[in-house]
């Protein structure tokens, strides 16, 4: 369903980019995927609304166009509890705060933009904190994609070895009376083991992806598994400069609407879900309240690097904390780029050459006996 504008008029103030901009957007039916409020719905819904108000249309006119155009129930819900809010006198931030699915820092930006007149900028703000968060995302994802198919497909290769080609070799072997080198012996015990066991092994493998959907966001939960990814080679790496980058974002978006530093990290650390990050910008937080510059509350954690640092210090001592965050939003956002790039071709070859190394080693462990017993007739 379209957006249906035959009742809406446009304020005079519009201007011919405006109206060439939601002319264009207009055009497209609008489809917010079945997952309430994602990061994706969000950097559309943001992005339509910052394109609306900028054409002159109401606050309440554009919330109607789009709950009209939905199609996913919860959300088209979520939309007119919110409109309804509006229409009865609450104002934008106070009628996206009661739902859980918006964050403090999207209320506290909301509200900075109705104080200064400013929503329009502000709601694009938001959907290009969104549109880079859901892109680093995809880039994650692209660079773990391929090596992790072929694992799965190596694993699922040596359990087939393990459960079927292993047991008709051994067969042969104690027809033949071998004596098995201890390198074969390893494998045909490992193959035992997982025919005796192979169905434990499932159940606890069931088990873990249960728990771990389970307790994925108790705290004690996070800080173990985000630790434990910042100590993996490479990987660990990547995710720092990933969560980095979003840190640099959030503050540029906060400190281009004059927000405090104080209050601007605080937003963040509601922001971001990542426990070390979260973790350093609470110590970072007290250190300021207690009458330390943000600089030197940074660099008494390795999270942050020297870099980061050495910028922030300067902005600090020349006032433009906006356009230096800019640029290492910028360096950042680049960094992640060549990281992924990097990975994914570190991850490949690193992956196949140990997977061959295994199936090989299988191959050996069985066809040693084999030899022998050629040699023997």
């Amino acid at each position: 369903m379209a957006f249906q504008l035959d009742n809406i008029k446009p304020s005079n103030s519009a201007s011919k980019r405006n109206n060439y901009d939601i002319d264009k957007l207009l055009k497209k039916e609008i489809i917010l995927f079945n997952k309430q409020f994602s990061n994706k719905i969000k950097e559309d819904f943001y992005s339509e609304l910052s394109v609306l108000l900028n054409a002159g249309i109401t606050l309440k006119q554009a919330l109607e166009l789009i709950v009209n155009s939905q199609k996913n129930i919860k959300t088209t819900a979520i939309l007119e509890v919110i409109l309804k809010g509006i229409i009865e006198g609450q104002s934008f931030s106070d009628a996206v705060r009661v739902h859980k699915v918006f964050s403090d820092y999207e209320y506290h930006s909301i509200k900075i933009g109705e104080e200064t007149g400013t929503t329009s900028r502000i709601t694009q703000q938001l959907s290009d904190f969104y549109s880079k968060k859901n892109e680093q995302k995809r880039q994650l994802i692209n660079a773990l994609t391929y090596p992790v198919v072929i694992l799965t497909t190596a694993i699922l290769v040596v359990i087939f070895m393990l459960q079927f080609v292993v047991p008709m070799f051994q067969d042969i072997f104690k027809q033949q009376n071998v004596q098995l080198p201890g390198i074969t012996q390893f494998i045909v015990n490992l193959s035992n083991l997982f025919q005796d066991y192979g169905w434990l092994i499932l159940l606890i493998i069931v088990s873990l992806v249960v728990v771990n959907a389970t307790i994925k966001k108790k705290m004690w939960y996070k800080r173990i598994i985000d630790n434990l990814l910042l100590k993996i080679p490479f990987v660990g790496k990547f995710i720092k400069t990933v969560y980095l980058s979003q840190f640099t974002q959030s503050m540029m978006l906060l400190t281009a609407s004059k927000v405090p530093i104080v209050d601007s990290i605080n937003l963040v650390k509601k922001m971001i879900d990542f426990f070390p990050l979260t973790k350093a910008l609470e110590s970072v937080e007290g250190e300021i309240m207690q009458g330390n510059t943000l600089s030197n509350a940074l660099q008494k954690h390795d999270l942050f690097d020297d870099r980061m640092i050495t910028l922030v210090k300067v902005s600090e001592e020349t006032n433009q904390t906006e356009y230096i965050f800019e640029k290492l939003n910028s360096l950042y956002n680049t960094k992640v780029q060549n990281s992924s790039k990097l990975l994914s071709t570190l991850l490949e070859p690193f992956i196949i050459i140990f997977v061959g190394a295994f199936v090989g080693f299988i191959l050996v462990g069985m066809y040693l006996p084999m030899f022998k017993l050629s040699s023997i007739i």
